[in-house]
């Protein structure tokens, strides 16, 4: 096995890593409260985890065919990802500082221009948040479109994707600004997380076909 080779099988399995290294937090961050100085570190990492993940999917599928929309894919869910962060840490930020705000003495007037200040923060994050589920959307589609025909995911995983890809943008669009869950509609992010690391798990026990497919290119 050459450098390149051994480059492509260990960008795969950090993919595999990092992959579920965010399928666990996402709910992990969702349904157990933790002490800030656990969340916080985590919740950092989540961003950089989902470029991780991306691009190891990429060096999955390039083995198998190297297409112009997997690299969109990657490209799309490397600034998804990007994006992820920027709006973790914006929330992060707007809503450690606003309770501050809120404690002074204030008239009436005061509190409503603080609560006109409250509102245009969070119309930031909430945009972020739509941003970063647009570029999700993208690239979990067209990664979706390359695994259709791939022999180790096929039509089920790839049809699935590509579904779920489309109704997490159609419900963006429908409830803008603000993102599903918090207009009271069902959120398809989580669902998109799942079939992610459902996805995952294909390819972990894909690991010895890797190795065969990098094989056959030493010949």
């Amino acid at each position: 096995m050459n450098n390149q080779q051994k480059f492509i099988q260990n960008w795969i399995i950090w993919g595999i890593a990092a992959g579920f290294f965010t399928g666990l937090i996402y709910p992990l961050l969702i349904f157990v409260p933790l002490p800030e100085f656990v969340s916080l570190p985590l919740v950092a990492a989540f961003g950089p985890g989902l470029i991780i993940s991306s691009v190891g999917l990429y060096y999955f599928l390039k083995i198998h065919r190297h297409t112009v929309t997997s690299q969109m894919a990657v490209l799309f869910n490397i600034i998804a990802g990007t994006l992820l962060s920027m709006m973790i840490i914006v929330q992060l930020a707007i809503r450690d500082k606003m309770p501050a705000l809120s404690s002074f003495d204030t008239t009436d007037s005061i509190q409503a221009a603080l609560r006109n200040l409250w509102l245009g923060l969070d119309n930031v994050q909430l945009g972020l948040d739509i941003a970063w589920d647009v570029y999700l959307v993208f690239g979990t589609f067209f990664f979706a479109l390359n695994m259709v025909k791939h022999p180790r995911l096929g039509k089920i995983i790839g049809l699935s994707g590509m579904t779920i890809a489309a109704l997490l943008f159609m419900m963006n669009l429908y409830t803008f600004p603000q993102p599903p869950g918090e207009a009271g509609l069902f959120d398809f992010g989580p669902i998109t997380g799942l079939w992610y690391l459902t996805a995952g798990v294909c390819i972990l026990f894909s690991l010895r076909w890797v190795k065969e497919q990098i094989r056959k290119t030493e010949v």
